[in-house]
């Protein structure tokens, strides 16, 4: 199995734009929200699960998910919430092994939002890698990018992992309060540190 380097940090902090970096350097990123909406495709074993426990309201006309359906249901109820997590997130993390497991690149970025709040079931990947930004500069970013006010963007930030919590994890930290371009240069030191440690680790 490659060196496996798990990726997080806070909404709006940039995960996707340093993935983009690390992508562009050939390296493979698997991305647990892509995961997320492949476990639950038509005719999957997922998708069955959640109409078994949802019924047929959740599909809609192509017979896939019905997914803004499925959204107002599980935000008006916490225990649906959690119905759906129990179903989606355990195949979510037996996809992301699985691919992490048949790489065979020296290592690979496994792109994973949620990571602190789920960090007890991703105990093996090999570091963990937290793309870090102020909490004034997270808002303010919502606010431009989303459309939304500060109010509802500091509400959102309040419902995810602090930001203490994740650096307490974190292995690396990409730090991204200033241009995008300014991730070229940690992108890339990142890069060879990592081939470093997959060298040691093969």
């Amino acid at each position: 199995m490659p060196l496996t380097v798990a990726l997080t940090g806070g909404i709006a902090s940039g995960k996707s734009a340093v993935a983009r970096r690390f992508e562009a350097l050939g390296v493979p990123v698997y991305d647990a929200d892509h995961a997320a909406r492949v476990v639950v495709e038509p005719g999957s074993d997922g998708l069955a699960s959640i109409v078994a426990a949802f019924g047929d309201e959740v599909l809609n006309a192509e017979r896939g998910l019905d997914r803004p359906a499925m959204r107002r249901r599980i935000f008006a109820d916490p225990a649906a919430r959690r119905t759906l997590e129990a179903i989606v997130h355990p195949r979510v993390r037996q996809w992301m092994l699985e691919h992490a497991q048949a790489d065979s690149g020296p290592y690979v970025i496994l792109a994973i939002p949620l990571l602190t709040e789920n960090i007890g079931h991703y105990r093996w990947v090999d570091r963990i890698l937290v793309v870090d930004v102020p909490q004034e500069t997270q808002i303010l970013r919502l606010v431009i990018r989303d459309g939304v006010d500060e109010d509802l963007a500091a509400r959102i930030l309040a419902s995810q992992a602090s930001r203490a919590g994740r650096l307490a994890l974190a292995d690396d930290v990409i730090e991204n309060s200033g241009p995008e371009a300014a991730l070229d240069e940690q992108v890339a030191t990142l890069h060879q540190r990592y081939l470093a440690l997959a060298a040691g680790k093969r």
